[in-house]
């Protein structure tokens, strides 16, 4: 059994030991998102203390150009930002040991120690977030603001991050 739990905590250490990978949000951070119109979406990616902001900056961008297809639309555009980054800290355990070693000679004790102490360490733990709001459009619009084309994004990213790439979506 004790066995079986040391396995368990290992494995437990190794996953959180990783990057957020493209998933829907969970333990680990992902994607999540909020549809506030036909066409507009708020799209969230928060990832842990091993991913960068770059890549929660594309994994947000790759689930905005994916809701923009999976919709039937082919273009979008980002209305609003926002990347983020929350910071929390951990502080490893102080432990103490001591070394003693005795000698005795006749009717006396000699002895000697020596403590050492570990531990006690703080870290900080940045997990980066962007939020985007965005706009989709079945055909490339009129406007002086930057357009994403959808599959381009897509592809691109997929491609970037060696994530398996799907079927094209039917417009």
């Amino acid at each position: 059994m004790k066995t079986f739990s040391m396995l368990l905590i290992s494995l437990v250490f190794i996953a959180l030991g990783c990057a957020t990978p493209y998933q829907s949000v969970g333990f680990t951070g992902g994607y999540e998102e909020t549809r506030l119109d036909e066409n507009i979406y708020n799209v969230y990616f928060r990832g842990n203390g091993y991913t960068s902001r770059q890549k929660a900056e594309d994994f947000a961008l790759l689930r905005a150009a994916e809701l923009t297809l999976q919709s039937g639309y082919k273009f979008f555009v980002i209305t609003a930002s926002n990347a983020y980054t929350s910071t929390s800290f951990y502080t490893t355990p102080v432990q103490s040991k001591t070394k003693t070693n005795v000698s005795v000679y006749g009717n006396t004790v000699y002895g000697k120690s020596k403590t050492t102490t570990t531990g006690g360490d703080t870290y900080a733990i940045n997990k980066p977030g962007v939020a985007l709001t965005i706009v989709c459009f079945k055909e490339r619009p009129e406007t002086n603001a930057t357009i994403f084309n959808a599959q381009f994004i897509d592809e691109s990213i997929k491609s970037k991050y060696k994530i398996e790439q799907t079927k094209p979506f039917a417009y």
